[in-house]
């Protein structure tokens, strides 16, 4: 049986031989030569991280070759967080055509431009996008991704490293890059499919927004948000009350017309907090007037639960899956789970023993009701699957 995606992980303080052993056996599980590969590397010293990163280029010289430093790493169907580890991940894929790319912003009058990014072609397909939280201007680049790029998917996640800022490390086709974003696009003959698990549960009755300033929401169906909110929470039971208190979230409907918005309709962003003489709610997001929304509440059940039964739809659209990337969130993982593999689990029971590689991000990109969004607590996955057979004739 010939395998056209493989996955490797290794663990050890000796990151140049961590990242060999990775990439070996990445490339050990191939029946072919790789034309992409991506790793990514969790360790103490950027520096370290560097040379590592070098050496797994080096290794694959025929190969577009795709990395960035993080703060954990998935890989052989587990996650390994906050120790020197290096996951990889190589692909055989045909006649698809591979672009890597290097982003940089440039300062132009009084706004920023992005530059490096390669045109569209008309067979793309997907971009993965692995980004520098503190020199990027993620959010606004995905935000206006559709006046350069149109409907095309974008997927990836936020790089860090241990040592916080300035210790950021992206790597693309023998070049390493300390800030910026670092990609590639892929195009022509390539099957893929992006699942992006939220993981929130509505609360409460959904809700036209009615008056709202800036990331303000004022009133909610015709009364005072704050008002609204608190008559959901009274409602609620204790242990909804004690999600409510950990962290509440808010869901944007992406589909204004549904008749019912329930859980996965909707674009989640965070509460940020109250206005008490405005009787207003602040949210991580600038809604207008009109918008659809609900409040919604995350726990590991419920996160669980929304990544499975997303995962098993997948299956059920797209049939055999040979190969994934996993962009887990860092809040995700043993802090709330209890376990570092629990996505990377969930990836191999449902979609099968295929290869699939990761990291655990500083936030997520994927797409939700056809449009990208840098998202957090978020599971965005890139799924591979089988060519279909051509129909008889074609």
């Amino acid at each position: 049986m010939t395998s056209r995606f493989a996955d490797g992980l290794a663990v050890g303080t000796n990151l140049v031989d961590t990242a060999e052993a990775a990439i070996r056996q990445a490339l050990a599980g191939l029946s072919g030569p790789p034309d992409l590969v991506c790793f990514f590397i969790c360790g103490d010293d950027p520096d370290d991280v560097g040379r590592a990163g070098q050496r797994a280029m080096a290794m694959v010289p025929g190969a577009h070759v795709i990395g960035c430093s993080a703060t954990g790493v998935i890989g052989a169907g587990q996650g390994v967080e906050l120790q020197p580890a290096v996951s990889a991940w190589a692909a055989s894929l045909g006649d698809t055509k591979i672009t890597t790319f290097a982003l940089e912003t440039l300062r132009a009058d009084d706004r920023f431009v992005v530059v490096g990014l390669p045109e569209r072609g008309a067979d793309d397909q997907v971009a993965i996008l692995l980004a520098d939280p503190y020199s990027f201007p993620t959010d606004a680049f995905i935000e206006h991704s559709s006046e350069a790029l149109g409907s095309l998917p974008i997927i990836g996640g936020l790089a860090n490293g241990l040592q916080g800022r300035g210790s950021v490390r992206l790597f693309a086709d023998g070049e390493i890059h300390e800030e910026g974003a670092i990609g590639v696009v892929l195009g022509g003959p390539v099957s893929i499919g992006t699942v992006v698990s939220q993981g929130c549960r509505p609360i409460g009755p959904s809700m036209v927004v009615t008056r709202a300033e800036d990331n303000l929401l004022l009133e909610l169906a015709g009364q005072p948000a704050l008002a609204r909110l608190e008559d959901i929470v009274s409602a609620l039971d204790e242990d909804d009350r004690e999600l409510v208190a950990s962290g509440l979230q808010i869901g944007v409907a992406m589909d204004e017309y549904a008749e019912r918005h329930e859980r996965g309709d909707f674009l989640i962003r965070g509460v940020l907090g109250i206005d008490p003489e405005r009787e207003a709610v602040a949210i991580g997001d600038v809604l207008e007037v009109g918008r659809t929304v609900r409040f919604q509440v995350r726990d590991a059940e419920t996160a669980d639960e929304d990544l499975y039964e997303l995962l098993d739809a997948h299956v059920e659209r797209a049939g055999r899956v040979d190969g994934a990337l996993l962009f887990s969130c860092n809040g995700r993982g043993s802090a709330m789970f209890g376990s570092a593999d629990h996505d990377a689990l969930a990836v191999r029971d449902t979609l099968g023993p295929i290869g699939v590689a990761g990291f655990f991000a500083a936030g997520e990109v994927g797409p939700v009701g056809g449009h990208n969004h840098v998202h957090g607590f978020t599971a965005s996955i890139l799924v591979f699957s089988s060519q279909a057979a051509p129909a008889a004739g074609a």
